[in-house]
Protein backbone atom coordinates (compact mmCIF):
# COMPACT_ATOMS: atom_id res chain seq x y z
CA UNK A 1 0.00 0.00 0.00
CA UNK A 2 1.21 3.48 -0.81
CA UNK A 3 -0.45 6.42 -0.44
CA UNK A 4 1.85 9.75 -1.81
CA UNK A 5 0.88 13.41 -1.65
CA UNK A 6 1.90 16.06 -4.07
CA UNK A 7 0.87 19.67 -4.35
CA UNK A 8 2.29 20.97 -1.01
CA UNK A 9 4.02 24.64 -1.71
CA UNK A 10 4.24 28.21 -0.20
CA UNK A 11 1.64 30.92 -0.83
CA UNK A 12 0.38 33.88 0.51
CA UNK A 13 -2.47 34.68 2.54
CA UNK A 14 -5.72 34.17 0.15
CA UNK A 15 -4.43 32.17 -2.24
CA UNK A 16 -4.81 28.54 -3.41
CA UNK A 17 -3.06 25.46 -3.39
CA UNK A 18 -4.64 21.69 -4.32
CA UNK A 19 -3.09 18.78 -2.50
CA UNK A 20 -3.13 15.46 -4.48
CA UNK A 21 -2.99 11.70 -2.87
CA UNK A 22 -2.14 9.00 -5.24
CA UNK A 23 -3.05 5.76 -4.05
CA UNK A 24 -1.83 2.17 -4.85
CA UNK A 25 -2.49 -1.03 -3.00
CA UNK A 26 -5.98 -0.54 -1.75
CA UNK A 27 -9.60 -1.06 -3.36
CA UNK A 28 -9.76 2.52 -3.41
CA UNK A 29 -13.68 2.89 -4.31
CA UNK A 30 -13.99 0.94 -1.02
CA UNK A 31 -12.30 3.09 1.17
CA UNK A 32 -12.91 6.13 3.32
CA UNK A 33 -10.07 8.82 2.33
CA UNK A 34 -8.74 11.93 4.08
CA UNK A 35 -6.70 14.60 5.06
CA UNK A 36 -5.11 15.50 8.27
CA UNK A 37 -2.76 18.27 8.92
CA UNK A 38 -0.40 18.95 12.24
CA UNK A 39 1.62 22.53 13.01
CA UNK A 40 4.04 22.65 15.27
CA UNK A 41 2.98 21.98 18.86
CA UNK A 42 -0.67 20.75 17.48
CA UNK A 43 -2.04 17.70 17.55
CA UNK A 44 -2.96 16.21 14.07
CA UNK A 45 -6.30 16.80 12.98
CA UNK A 46 -8.73 15.78 10.48
CA UNK A 47 -9.37 18.54 7.82
CA UNK A 48 -11.94 16.66 5.69
CA UNK A 49 -13.08 13.05 4.60
CA UNK A 50 -14.71 11.36 1.67
CA UNK A 51 -16.54 7.97 2.01
CA UNK A 52 -17.22 5.41 -0.01
CA UNK A 53 -20.80 7.00 -0.95
CA UNK A 54 -19.33 10.37 -1.29
CA UNK A 55 -20.25 11.59 1.82
CA UNK A 56 -17.96 14.32 3.57
CA UNK A 57 -16.83 15.96 6.25
CA UNK A 58 -14.72 19.07 7.08
CA UNK A 59 -13.24 21.05 10.15
CA UNK A 60 -15.31 24.05 11.39
CA UNK A 61 -11.69 25.64 10.67
CA UNK A 62 -11.91 24.49 6.69
CA UNK A 63 -15.68 24.99 6.06
CA UNK A 64 -16.51 26.62 3.09
CA UNK A 65 -12.85 27.13 2.15
CA UNK A 66 -11.51 23.74 0.82
CA UNK A 67 -13.00 20.78 -0.92
CA UNK A 68 -12.48 17.22 -1.20
CA UNK A 69 -12.59 15.33 -3.86
CA UNK A 70 -11.84 11.90 -5.81
CA UNK A 71 -11.47 10.39 -8.79
CA UNK A 72 -12.18 6.58 -8.39
CA UNK A 73 -10.98 6.58 -12.30
CA UNK A 74 -7.57 7.82 -11.62
CA UNK A 75 -6.88 6.24 -7.69
CA UNK A 76 -5.93 9.91 -6.79
CA UNK A 77 -8.17 12.50 -4.28
CA UNK A 78 -7.52 15.93 -4.05
CA UNK A 79 -8.07 18.97 -1.07
CA UNK A 80 -8.40 22.12 -3.17
CA UNK A 81 -7.89 24.85 -0.72
CA UNK A 82 -9.02 27.95 -1.38
CA UNK A 83 -9.17 31.38 0.76
CA UNK A 84 -5.64 30.54 2.29
CA UNK A 85 -4.76 31.79 5.54
CA UNK A 86 -1.59 32.05 7.95
CA UNK A 87 -3.28 29.62 10.38
CA UNK A 88 -3.17 26.61 7.40
CA UNK A 89 0.30 26.38 7.86
CA UNK A 90 0.89 22.90 8.49
CA UNK A 91 1.98 18.87 7.28
CA UNK A 92 -0.39 17.76 5.45
CA UNK A 93 -0.96 13.80 5.35
CA UNK A 94 -3.45 11.84 3.37
CA UNK A 95 -4.86 8.50 4.82
CA UNK A 96 -7.34 6.04 3.61
CA UNK A 97 -9.15 3.32 5.66
CA UNK A 98 -11.76 0.50 4.51
CA UNK A 99 -15.18 1.90 4.65
CA UNK A 100 -17.31 -0.88 6.56
CA UNK A 101 -20.57 0.85 5.11
CA UNK A 102 -19.35 0.31 1.58
CA UNK A 103 -22.11 -0.94 -0.45
CA UNK A 104 -24.67 -0.53 2.73
CA UNK A 105 -26.09 2.07 4.16
CA UNK A 106 -24.50 5.42 4.66
CA UNK A 107 -24.11 6.87 7.82
CA UNK A 108 -22.38 10.26 6.51
CA UNK A 109 -19.22 11.15 8.22
CA UNK A 110 -18.21 12.61 11.74
CA UNK A 111 -15.52 13.98 13.16
CA UNK A 112 -14.21 10.67 14.52
CA UNK A 113 -14.48 8.81 11.55
CA UNK A 114 -11.16 9.97 9.39
CA UNK A 115 -9.35 7.17 7.92
CA UNK A 116 -6.07 5.89 9.69
CA UNK A 117 -4.98 3.09 8.11
CA UNK A 118 -3.18 4.11 5.69
CA UNK A 119 -1.04 7.26 5.57
CA UNK A 120 0.92 9.28 3.37
CA UNK A 121 4.64 10.56 4.35
CA UNK A 122 3.04 14.20 4.53
CA UNK A 123 3.61 17.34 2.00
CA UNK A 124 4.19 20.92 3.78
CA UNK A 125 1.71 24.01 2.95
CA UNK A 126 3.38 26.96 4.65
CA UNK A 127 1.11 30.23 3.94
CA UNK A 128 2.51 33.85 4.77
CA UNK A 129 0.79 37.16 5.27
Amino acid sequence: VRLAESGGGSVQSGESLTLSCTASGIFFTLNTLGWYRQSPGKERELVAAVNSHGSTYYSDAVKGRFTISRDNGKNIFYLQMNSLKVDDTAVYYCASEVDRSAGGIDFGLGPLQGPSEYWGQGTQVTVSS
